[in-house]
């Protein structure tokens, strides 16, 4: 789960001192015309992004890994975990979560970050620890910098939650964890036989029926200096296995040997992020 503090900030404010509770209302706001000075974050000159096309982030093909032939099976896994140990992250094609279901929880997503602020204020929640929370930037209390971003933020297993707004939302959302969860359970059982362990190894060290799965949708509206700031800052995921999906709008970036790698996400497909506690799990 990632870092966070008990209790959040007020709202921010914009550069005529006008309150704003969320990111989207400030882009919204029709005398905007550049960036808050909160939000002006300086790139360390020795993070480079690297535009190489030699740096190409591996492809999991998932069907071969779980229904491929013995001889296909192999080579998924060993692909697996090469992307793993070289990369840390990789993309999945053929996961079988429906496109449909997938353009569905995006869209929906959208709808919530278009409710209301009145609307989403019952959702803010005030500890870490609560089941649904919705906010902005990153962690606002303790940072210097403020992010380009709202945030809807759910504890979904082993208890389901979800907003109950707008229409189908929880429904939709319901369906698209369970198969992620299917999904992940079936990666985390390939790098268990990469690793030379029983393949139900991570499952059961991790207790996963009872572990906690969270669901982090992130909003980042349009900004009139978008070179001047960032939506997330550069971190590392805690959990297991971080899957990702898009709208295809590019902008995620990936540290890879010390240089920064935009990611160009192949349509339908998962993204995969290896986080802390797979590392420290496997002591890789």
């Amino acid at each position: 789960m990632a870092a966070a503090v008990p209790q959040l900030s007020p709202p921010l404010a914009n550069n005529n001192g006008v309150k704003v509770s969320s990111i989207r209302e400030l882009a919204e706001s029709p005398t905007l015309t550049s960036i808050p000075t909160a939000y002006t974050y300086s790139t360390n000159p020795t993070e480079i992004l690297d535009s190489s096309p030699d740096d190409s982030i591996p492809v999991i093909d998932f069907s071969l890994l779980t229904s491929g032939t013995p001889d296909q099976r192999s080579k998924a896994i060993q692909d697996l975990a090469k992307a793993c140990e070289e990369w840390g992250f990789f993309m999945v094609v053929n996961h079988g979560v429906p496109e449909g279901l997938m353009k569905a929880i995006l869209d929906k997503c959208k709808e919530f970050f278009d409710l209301t602020t009145e609307e989403k204020r019952e959702f803010e929640g005030k500890n870490v620890l609560d089941p649904i929370r919705c906010g902005t930037s990153f962690n606002l209390s303790a940072e210097n910098v403020h992010f380009w971003r709202d945030f809807l933020k759910v504890i979904v297993h082993p208890q389901f939650n979800f907003p109950h707004k707008p229409l189908a939302l929880s429904e939709i959302a319901w369906e698209f964890c369970k198969e992620v969860r299917d999904v992940v359970k079936a990666l985390l059982r390939g790098i268990s036989v990469s690793l030379g362990f029983e393949e139900d190894r991570i499952e059961k060290a991790m207790n996963l029926e009872s572990s906690f799965q969270v669901f982090v949708s992130n909003y980042y509206p349009p900004c009139p200096q978008p070179e001047l700031t960032l939506g997330m800052p550069p971190h590392s995921d805690h959990g297991l296995l971080s899957v990702l999906i898009t709208n295809q709008i590019a902008g995620l970036q990936i540290q890879h040997q010390g240089r920064w790698v935009q990611v160009h996400s192949l349509p339908n497909s998962l993204l995969i992020n290896t986080a802390d506690h797979l590392e420290v799990t496997t002591s890789h």
